[in-house]
């Protein structure tokens, strides 16, 4: 054993774990878990807006039946200094199939453990946008009505974001998902792993 595997203090002697040992496959264990549970976020939001399930869209504004996934959200921004242009794109057919598109490839490289990079960057994007819409910075509206922001910086589209940097980061397609295999398939393009 190293000097590196093996550190001491306070008299206790700590061994750094192996790759398939308990810890190492317990901390791959949760990562798969948890690129699994995000996939599955991101295509139930896709699936609801496509075919208004009732949860947040319902069937009368279905993507499928003429429903536009991007109008209540974006119609409603109130605050932040891209208010008017986020409002502008509200309903734009390229900005629904941007985000409908973003949704569901999003999830199936989460689900499948492929592309995770990719993913991280997209769907980073998409939360970066989606905190831009909701400026939780502005505890009230241009009215002046409660936003109901609860924290200005770290708040769901920040932590979704961060959880998707840490699922590329740590290669949490290669447990229970496709990432060796597609690791080997695109070998000589880095940026799709």
């Amino acid at each position: 054993m190293s000097i590196r595997d093996k550190s001491t203090h306070a008299g206790h002697t700590h061994h750094t774990p192996e790759p398939g040992t308990p810890q190492h496959t317990l901390a791959g264990k949760v990562a798969a878990v948890t690129r699994i549970a995000m996939g599955l976020l991101f295509l139930w939001a896709f699936a609801d807006k496509a075919f208004g399930w009732g949860y947040a869209t319902p069937a009368a504004k279905a993507w499928t039946d003429g429903g536009s996934p991007t109008k209540g959200f974006l119609s409603g921004v109130e605050v932040g200094p891209f208010a008017e242009t986020l409002r502008s794109w509200a309903g734009a057919w390229w900005a629904d199939w941007l985000f409908m598109l973003g949704l569901l490839g999003i999830g199936i490289a989460l689900l499948l453990g492929i592309g995770l990079r990719l993913a991280a960057l997209t769907g980073t994007l998409m939360m970066l946008l989606m905190w831009i819409a909701e400026w939780p910075l502005d505890r009230f509206t241009e009215a002046g009505e409660p936003t109901r922001s609860t924290n200005p910086l770290i708040e769901y589209h920040v932590i979704y974001a961060l959880v998707l940097i840490l699922l590329a980061a740590v290669s949490a397609g290669h447990t229970w998902g496709l990432g060796h295999r597609w690791t080997r398939l695109t070998q000589h393009h880095h940026w799709l792993h």
